[in-house]
């Protein structure tokens, strides 16, 4: 579905669409966070937890040295592989993994407006075939529009956006205020809930 937000991201300096990307990756952790619990394998999210923190540590630590080429090739090892399609908490977990090989990938090469894009892209992505699966049709973008977890996606989006708009420089607290608030809130965009 259409977004006007991705219009809008192109406003953003670089910085500001890093920290758009590592809070939707942060929005999707719970997502990935969930299908390990299931599989009970806690060091595959504990895997992907680190590289998400490092990312928000080359946010806000000033000359932080990372190599992200090293973190890609971490995270390639744990994204799940679909054997068992029954267990749909997989497509989720797979898309969170996506999200932020899309977020090093963009570190590493320095590009980010269509990351950023893309990123946003699949948030919404996860959420509409969640709800396509559980309704069992095809929504189109009006019938979209009004479902109540799409809705509150393009709020947090805009959110998110407005606050970075707003922020003139560099501004590592109001990076690690939008982190700490989206990991106390613990939900994902299709609203799994981050045991704590």
């Amino acid at each position: 579905m259409r977004n006007p937000i991705h219009k809008r991201l192109a406003n953003l300096s670089p910085w500001k669409q890093y920290t758009f990307m590592a809070c939707l990756c942060e929005r999707m952790y719970p997502n990935f966070y969930f299908y390990c619990d299931l599989e009970n394998n806690h060091t595959f999210a504990k895997r992907y937890r680190n590289i998400l923190d490092l990312v928000w540590e080359f946010l806000t630590v000033k000359n932080a040295k990372i190599n992200f080429d090293n973190q890609l090739e971490k995270l390639e090892n744990i994204i799940p592989q679909v054997e068992d399609p029954k267990n749909y908490a997989i497509f989720p977990a797979i898309d969170a993994c996506r999200g932020l090989a899309d977020l090093l990938h963009s570190i590493i090469a320095g590009e980010t407006l269509d990351q950023a894009i893309s990123i946003s892209q699949l948030s919404l992505k996860t959420i509409v075939e969640l709800l396509e699966t559980q309704s069992e049709k095809t929504f189109n973008d009006e019938e979209l529009k009004h479902q109540p977890l799409i809705e509150q996606e393009l709020d947090v989006q805009w959110e998110i956006y407005r606050v970075l708009k707003d922020c003139e420089k560099h501004d590592v607290e109001l990076i690690l205020d939008l982190k700490n608030e989206l990991k106390e809130v613990g939900i994902s965009n299709i609203g799994i809930e981050l045991r704590k």
